[in-house]
């Protein structure tokens, strides 16, 4: 059997994953702060495995409370496949330089860059002790390699993210591991994100107006658009461990 674990489960890219996983026959363990209903109903329709966990990212403590729990519960198992899905992300702050309030860096830099760390690390600590093969999906951003105004802390722990994909994936790799991690960058999508970085101010955020653009003309992604071309590259055996991958590379 396969288990994934989705952080940020509840909406947005987390929640179509968890869906288009289920229709994959794969089972699913959401962490979010709340639970989503539907992808529970989902998964008992079709008679697979799930469990939620609510958990605050941001508390160290807790990440690791809560994902040695979920670690026990599902290597117990014997699963031939865990995908861990470091999904959930936060923007805020929106600021420059200068103007940046510490709570939000903190929390910022929190669930963006040290909950997909620890949370690597431990299931890949875990998985030395198997015959579980695990693959790790990081979700970063275009901002990661893109200067934009206003972002420099998130711009900051993506870019963070995807260094530690790169090395984690060297590292497994000199162990002649199966194991394999990426990072995905999903583009621009129609989610609960976007709608923060509307509300933000032009003083705040110079490209305001273009983002504002991006939505009147559409050229926002479904998030269900974005989950399905991630699952079927996923399944399809062709992830190269340590390589960052992007919505484009995949909807060509």
């Amino acid at each position: 059997m396969k288990y994934a674990i989705i952080t940020g489960a509840s909406k947005g890219l987390g929640e179509a994953i968890a869906k288009r996983l289920i229709q994959e026959q794969i089972a699913v363990v959401s962490v979010s702060r709340s639970e989503n209903k539907e992808i529970k109903k989902l998964a008992l329709e079709k008679g697979l495995f799930y469990q939620h966990y609510s958990c605050n990212l941001a508390l160290e403590e807790e990440v690791q409370e809560v994902f040695m729990e979920i670690a026990h519960c599902i290597f117990q198992k014997n699963p031939t496949e865990i995908f861990v899905f470091n999904n959930a992300g936060v923007i805020e702050p929106i600021h420059t330089v200068g103007h940046l309030n510490q709570a939000p860096v903190i929390r910022n830099i929190q669930i963006n860059l040290i909950a997909p760390i620890l949370i690597t690390n431990l299931f890949l600590s875990k998985a030395q002790l198997t015959e579980t093969l695990v693959q790790i999906i990081n979700v970063t951003s275009g901002a990661a390699v893109r200067l934009i105004e206003g972002w420099s802390v998130y711009g900051s722990s993506k870019a963070g993210l995807n260094m530690f994909t790169q090395t984690a994936a060297l590292e497994q790799a000199e162990l002649n591991s199966n194991h394999k991690i990426i990072a995905f960058s999903p583009g621009m999508m129609e989610t609960k994100m976007q709608e923060t970085i509307r509300a933000s101010t032009k003083d705040a955020f110079r490209d305001l107006e273009q983002f504002k653009d991006y939505k009147e003309k559409n050229l926002l992604l479904k998030p269900a658009i974005v989950a399905n071309a991630l699952i079927e590259f996923i399944l399809s055996g062709n992830v190269e461990s340590g390589k960052v991958y992007h919505i484009k590379d995949l909807l060509k």
